[in-house]
């Protein structure tokens, strides 16, 4: 009989010993890592565009790497002229008036949202995520103490929950429920009058919400982006927004992220970063103002490659047997059912999950995916179409042959 080992001899804390590595890093780290042995992998894990950071973002930065005033520290919750561009870009943006006050500049958007659910969660407060989810949400909930409930969507509603699936989840513990449109992994735009409703449950009922508006840019045909917090006022007091430049600028190496919400929670948000890490790189923070102040041609043009990339992938899926592939409306991301593929014989193989299928497709066709494990909903692939056209199309088609093969 084996007992559990004591705290004292315990040589990673329970708290951090029980995080899981991102799944989407690990697969792009583990494609690096066959492309450089010379194996000709083409990666649909990672979530980055591939198109290099404008030229104007990238010259502001250099610029200031030569200005004194930057190489020293600076306010840990963000240079006041990069807040206050935040402040400008969110009320162009999404119609949302900020004061500089209730902005915190963080390390991308997973600082964000750790920070965030770590200022207002006590522990064992619930926390409503809807699933599928990006793998960095329920971390960041447990890690801050928080408990996360899951709610599951799937692709007969396209991946959008409803209020009545958030009411059954609710308990006198729920403190806050997530929410997040476009969404990573599925690419899922929820309508106004759907955004709407759930901010009006959420209000009614007390909840804090927290948005995350990371992909506000990346909306295809006749789905818009809205924000929550301009959509129903009476979350204000109780609304914590999360956004960043590294979706819409191609800036994911720059890791600059904010949080918006009331002065109180920003204070105690800040005060948990002055001791975490000190201000952001002011190197990337200059970049950051120059992309916030910015217009928005360059997105424009990143966009519609996506929704090019978007129509493509979608229909390569949909013509496999065994694979169903919603059309995503936003971000860059599709997500396919696998469900009917999983037991069948494939190779010599019978993967039973997605995570065994998505390692085959590996082994056998160099193609990298996520499986749906990653994100709270097994019998599901991600694949990001935020890379070149050759390669997407190379990638499916080897994904198409190797899965033609599967026999009951």
């Amino acid at each position: 009989m084996t007992s559990a080992t004591p705290s004292s001899e315990r040589r990673v804390s329970a708290r951090i010993g029980a995080i899981s590595e991102s799944a989407t890093l690990a697969v792009d780290a583990k494609a690096k890592a066959l492309k450089a042995a010379g194996r000709p992998v083409i990666g649909f894990g990672a979530g980055e565009p591939d198109f290099p950071t404008p030229d104007y973002i990238v010259e502001a930065a250099v610029t200031a790497c030569r200005d004194p005033k930057y190489h020293r520290y600076t306010p840990a919750g963000g240079l006041p002229e990069l807040k206050k561009a935040i402040a400008a870009k969110t009320l162009r943006d999404s119609g949302y008036e900020v004061d500089a006050s209730q902005i915190l500049v963080t390390n991308g958007g997973k600082q964000a949202i750790y920070e965030a659910f770590a200022a207002i969660l006590d522990p064992g407060d619930e926390v409503i995520v809807p699933a599928p989810y990006w793998t960095t949400y329920p971390e960041s909930i447990r890690l801050a103490g928080g408990v996360p409930v899951e709610v599951v969507a799937d692709e007969t509603t396209g991946y959008r929950v409803s209020v009545e699936q958030l009411e059954a989840a609710r308990t006198e513990r729920t403190k806050v429920v997530l929410f997040v449109s476009p969404s990573n992994p599925t690419g899922a735009v929820y309508s106004e009058d759907e955004a709407r409703a759930i901010g009006e449950w959420a209000a009614e009922h007390g909840l804090w919400v927290l948005t995350d508006e990371i992909y506000e840019h990346l909306v295809y045909g006749d789905a818009t982006f809205t924000s929550l917090p301009v959509l129903v006022p009476a979350l204000r007091d109780k609304c914590i927004v999360v956004n960043g430049v590294a979706k819409t600028y191609a800036m994911t190496g720059w890791r600059v992220g904010w949080v918006i919400g009331p002065q109180d929670v920003i204070k105690a948000a800040t005060n948990l970063q002055s001791h975490a890490t000190s201000n952001v790189s002011n190197v990337a923070q200059a970049a950051a103002i120059a992309a916030v102040s910015g217009d928005l041609e360059a997105v424009a043009e990143m966009r519609k490659a996506f929704d090019r990339r978007r129509q493509t992938i979608v229909k390569m899926l949909n013509e496999i047997d065994g694979v169903l592939c919603p059309t995503p409306e936003g971000a860059f991301y599709a997500y396919p059912s696998v469900k009917a593929l999983l037991g069948k014989e494939i190779r010599g193989k019978r993967p039973q999950t997605s995570v065994e299928l998505a390692a085959l497709i590996l082994d056998e066709a160099e193609v990298a995916v996520v499986p749906g494990e990653a994100f709270g909903t097994p019998g599901y692939l991600r694949l990001s179409y935020a890379l070149g056209d050759e390669d997407l199309i190379e990638g499916v088609s080897r994904i198409q042959k190797l899965l033609a093969e599967a026999k009951a």
